[in-house]
């Protein structure tokens, strides 16, 4: 049966559409950048005796190990995601397929729970199949974009989706900051006991509120035969999508672009908590509060450079962020005071808020206005996205592993920036009107 196709421009749907990034985005601070850390630390370091941990016989540091498990999930997000998104644009299956990981991710952050430190094995499956929810999700949360809205409208769009997500998950984080603080309140014996039940919280908050984008978005659906063949015609409507981006100077050029500085941007946000503490021995509690002031500032990045792309073009606010970015990496590594580590936190919300949602709104313009293989084009993004997050945080941990210090991973990560700013500066970020036919 075919569906009603989704009106476009319509606010009610884009405020939808935007609401998931509240539910999703949720888990990013609240467990995989803030709280996931500190507790995963604290309750290994207390199991083993020491930040050095046993796993399958090997003797490895416990934050190494959870770099590590973090790049394999957002490896098998990859897979996943390339072999699902041609079926989701054959069928018309992006929302079944948002829903079907969103339901996994959901429900591993709130397997976390039972997350203790010496059922380590657990403690890095979870988290890598919360990450394989959060991300798979994207890729066709991200696709309705270029559904919802025409692409005037990208900008704004996507900086008012970051947003919302950016304030939306500081609610969710304020709350259990205070239940962690004020844990004897709660009925909790301890704050370790608050921050185990904050990971149910969470799982619940991000199933509940992605209800709202659930009930909004629909798409056109199609009968399509489901049998073996259905993978091989969803991998050939990926390699077609694959043909034409190699043909197009300009997608191909800001795709290469977006994996250099995605290697680190989502470094960098996965292991920021962890730095402040291991380098700087900064107290949980300010560095919640750091997240939180971050998040804050990314708001105000997000729509600042929102601006910035909608009066200038996206080349213009991307090479300003991306020049923020590589002093921000090379600063880091002279970092030994908190009030410096404050500074160039407010620096880092400024221009994450900013990227994210300039790199999908560009990205979505830079698709041929004809395609209705929007899945296929975001899956590409995502998974160059989640491949550069593998690269950057593989590195991240050999060089701390090698070396014994966060500090000189960071000059890695300055790299990465460079080459992306190269890339954009010799770019001009014009879609090419030529038809897929």
């Amino acid at each position: 049966m075919t569906r009603p196709i989704l009106p476009v421009n319509s606010t009610k749907v884009i405020n939808a559409w935007c609401s998931y990034d509240i539910a999703n985005s949720a888990y990013m601070l609240s467990v995989n950048t803030v709280l996931y850390p500190i507790f995963y630390q604290q309750v290994t370091k207390k199991a083993f005796g020491s930040e050095m941990v046993t796993f399958m016989g090997m003797n490895i540091k416990n934050t190494v190990l959870y770099e590590y498990a973090i790049a394999l999930g957002y490896f098998l997000v990859i897979l996943l995601t390339l072999s699902l998104s041609g079926i989701a644009d054959l069928g018309g299956y992006r929302k079944r397929f948002m829903q079907s990981f969103t339901v996994l991710g959901s429900f591993a952050c709130m397997g976390l729970f039972f997350f203790t430190g010496e059922n380590i094995t657990l403690g890095l499956l979870l988290p890598m199949l919360a990450v394989l929810g959060f991300a798979g999700s994207l890729v066709y949360y991200n696709s309705f974009l270029p559904i919802i809205a025409t692409p005037d409208r990208h900008d704004r769009i996507s900086a008012k989706g970051f947003s919302f997500g950016y304030a939306g998950s500081m609610i969710l984080l304020i709350f259990n900051i205070f239940s962690l603080q004020n844990y004897q309140m709660f009925g909790f014996s301890d704050s370790l006991e608050a921050i185990q039940f904050s990971f149910i919280l969470v799982g619940v908050w991000w199933l509940a509120v992605s209800q709202i984008a659930f009930y909004f978005l629909r798409e056109e659906r199609k009968e399509v035969s489901w049998d073996v063949t259905i993978f091989t015609r969803g991998f050939h409507e990926v390699f077609n999508v694959f043909g034409y981006i190699k043909k197009h100077k300009t997608m191909y050029r800001f795709l290469l672009s977006f994996f250099f500085f995605s290697m680190g941007v989502q470094t960098i946000i996965i292991v920021a908590s962890l730095f402040g503490k291991a380098e700087l021995g900064i107290s949980d509690t300010k560095l919640i509060m750091t997240i939180l002031i971050i998040q804050l500032v990314a708001i105000l990045g997000a729509y600042f450079f929102g601006r910035v792309s909608t009066r200038y073009g996206n080349r213009t606010s991307l090479l300003w962020m991306l020049g923020i970015w590589v002093f921000v990496c090379l600063s880091a590594y002279y970092v030994h005071e908190e009030i410096q580590f404050y500074v160039l936190s407010a620096l880092l919300g400024l221009v994450m808020g900013g990227i994210q949602s300039q790199a999908r709104s560009t990205w979505s313009k830079l698709m041929p206005s004809d395609t209705t293989d929007t899945a296929s084009y975001f899956s590409f993004y995502d998974s160059t996205e989640k491949f550069a997050i593998v690269i950057g945080m593989l590195g991240f941990g050999i060089i701390e592993q090698v070396t014994g210090n966060m500090r000189n991973s960071t000059l890695l990560l300055s790299l990465f920036f460079i080459v992306s700013f190269l890339i954009i500066a010799f770019t001009k970020l014009k879609k090419d009107e030529t038809s897929l036919a």
